[in-house]
């Protein structure tokens, strides 16, 4: 059944109120009638109308004012003035404030009806210029995302791809987004703030693609040259992702991942709390598995040993707030499936750590 379109009649002259009544029932509106604006604007708000025909002399608030608030609250009701006066200045009031025409009394049913159905066909186009608006800013809106999730998901595979390569660093940036999730959690992070650390851990070694296999899998001791080299891929790595990432605590990660508790870390020497939290975490886990992973230049250390020595870095390398965190996983077992940790038989005599 098709829903009739509303009219609300505004006059403080109550023969006027049903003589328009009768009319637009007759025509096949649903109306309802108001003595005055401030009765009007109550209607308006439990009732919502399509269109408002309202005379313009009334007491306490008049056409002209009515016309005026309608704009602020709902600008896509049409409003037709009347008035029983022909004053060019009445008339000019009222089509400044937004009326949409203007009918002098006693006014021609034919005519009004005519301006009846403009202002309707108004009031449709209105609505689907909104609806189009909206429409199009969602879609717009979901392609970007899409584009956004796209390139993403590129980056993603192309980092894994890079360790898949290396032998050294196969793994590497899923085990890490998976003990900082775990560090997290225990942490008591958020589902949002838990995925901020696990996307984070993914990428967090995203720039190390503009640097030379040479120098990444160079067997020896890096040339000073060459370390600096190294040091570049914090920054470079958030270059990449700025444009398609939003979320600031993944740039966060990838940028401040190897800074220390005492300043002297890269590549903005930051120190303590100015550190983001996100990136104290992802510092810990990053640690812990490199530690414990095979490099070129090194054997893997075993998992409690490594402990021990993060441990001993605690406070000028490492937040001692994620130190307890991450050692309370390792407690808790929750490493047990790190294939490099080898902490199986160390957790048992693992001291509680921090406070």
């Amino acid at each position: 059944m098709t829903q009739k379109t509303k009219i609300l009649v505004v006059d403080d002259e109550p023969n006027i109120c049903q003589i328009l009544k009768r009319w637009l029932d007759s025509v096949g509106y649903e109306v309802e009638t108001a003595p005055d604006g401030y009765e009007a604007l109550k209607k308006v708000h439990a009732w919502g109308p399509d269109l408002v025909i309202s005379d313009i002399r009334m007491p306490r608030m008049d056409g002209v004012e009515l016309i005026r608030q309608l704009k602020l609250i709902r600008p896509d009701i049409p409003v037709i003035a009347l008035s029983g006066l022909h004053n060019a200045n009445i008339v000019r009031d009222a089509m400044k404030e937004g009326a949409y025409d203007y009918l002098f009394k006693p006014f021609d049913f034919e005519e009004a009806k005519i301006s009846i159905d403009r202002a309707l066909e108004r009031r449709r186009l209105y609505i689907e210029n909104l609806d189009y608006q909206k429409n199009l800013e969602k879609k717009v809106a979901e392609q970007a995302q899409k584009i956004r999730s796209l390139y993403l998901q590129a980056v993603q595979s192309l980092a894994i791809a890079l360790e898949e390569k290396d032998r050294y660093t196969h793994g590497h940036s899923q085990r890490v987004s998976q003990i900082s999730e775990a560090i997290g959690e225990k942490m008591g992070f958020d589902a949002e703030g838990l995925r901020v650390l696990r996307l984070g851990g993914l990428l967090h070694d995203i720039g190390k693609i503009g640097i030379p296999e040479s120098i990444l899998n160079k067997p020896g001791k890096l040339s000073k040259r060459e370390y600096d080299i190294i040091k570049t891929h914090p920054a470079e790595g958030e270059r990449i992702l700025r444009p398609i990432i939003e979320e600031r605590g993944i740039l966060q990660i990838v940028r401040h991942h190897h800074e220390r508790m005492d300043g002297s870390g890269y590549p903005d020497r930051l120190k303590g709390d100015k550190i983001p939290l996100v990136a104290r975490i992802a510092a810990v886990a990053d640690a812990f598995d490199a530690l414990t992973s095979e490099r070129a230049y090194r054997k893997p250390m075993e998992g409690g040993r490594a402990i021990d020595y993060m441990i001993s870095e605690t406070g000028t390398h490492f937040d001692p707030q994620v130190m307890k965190a991450f050692t309370d996983v390792v407690r808790e077992q929750r490493l047990l499936d790190h294939p490099k940790a080898l902490i199986q038989s160390y957790e048992a005599t693992l001291p509680h750590y921090g406070p």
